[in-house]
């Protein structure tokens, strides 16, 4: 898996939505403000923009202040973990970790600090409107059509001070009728797309910490990178 590039209640400047959005933003921030800890299955499907793709799956874990815990079981084990302070990607079957400074790391995931209490959609979103259900954001096979409730925002990303996120489009956020998350498209320059499904959230679960934290393995080679963006696919 590659890392796409992005680090996700004010609602100021240009950001600021209006009626129906303005609703959808809060409602979706207010949902996630009072959980500590949360816990989803997730579904990752990548498209190159040239008819190459993977498709990856696996468990996730969130924990405030910005923690995070993604591990891939299918179709090969991979340990993703965002510990505060640096970011560690984990592949055991190739006996190396990379590891790189938060700060320093631009990742897809990070439209979903949010859910760890980092950031919020106006630190992220330059605009952001409601999405026309009916013209579906992402052309994975098996799409279907929203459920009734649902809501889809559209976001058109601010630049980040390094540069990173230049050839990020837009990103999709689409919540259910209780205001959770349940799938995050992201699109980049040359038709590259990130999609996230996420179902079965459970929230102020009990997480040992130690779930947030990684010790490379003996015998583990450990490389340090300035960012962990596109090394990771």
């Amino acid at each position: 898996m590659r890392a796409v590039t992005l680090a996700m209640l004010a609602l100021l400047g240009s950001a600021r939505p209006s009626g129906n959005v303005r609703a959808a933003v809060l409602a979706l921030e207010a949902h996630f403000r009072g959980a500590r800890t949360l816990k989803a299955a997730f579904f990752e499907r990548y498209s190159d923009g040239k008819g190459g793709g993977a498709a990856e799956s696996g468990t996730v874990y969130f924990s405030r202040p910005g923690r995070m815990r993604w591990e891939y079981e299918s179709p090969e084990q991979k340990l993703f973990v965002v510990d505060a302070t640096n970011v560690w990607f984990y592949v055991p079957a190739d006996r190396t970790v990379s590891r790189a400074k938060l700060k320093e790391s631009s990742d897809w995931r990070t439209p979903l600090a949010l859910l760890t209490g980092k950031a919020d959609l106006s630190r992220l979103c330059r605009t952001i409107a409601l999405a026309d259900p009916a013209v579906p954001p992402s052309g994975g096979e098996g799409d279907a059509a929203m459920p009734s409730g649902n809501t889809l925002l559209r976001c058109v990303p601010r630049g980040m001070p390094n540069g990173s996120d230049d050839l990020v489009r837009e990103i999709y956020l689409e919540t259910d009728a209780d205001a959770r998350l349940v799938r995050v498209v992201i699109r980049e320059a040359g038709n590259v797309e990130t999609e996230f499904r996420f179902r079965n959230w459970e929230e102020n679960i009990a997480v040992p910490e130690a779930r947030f934290h990684f010790q490379p393995p003996p015998g583990v080679a450990v490389v340090d990178e300035e960012s962990l963006s596109g090394a990771i696919r």
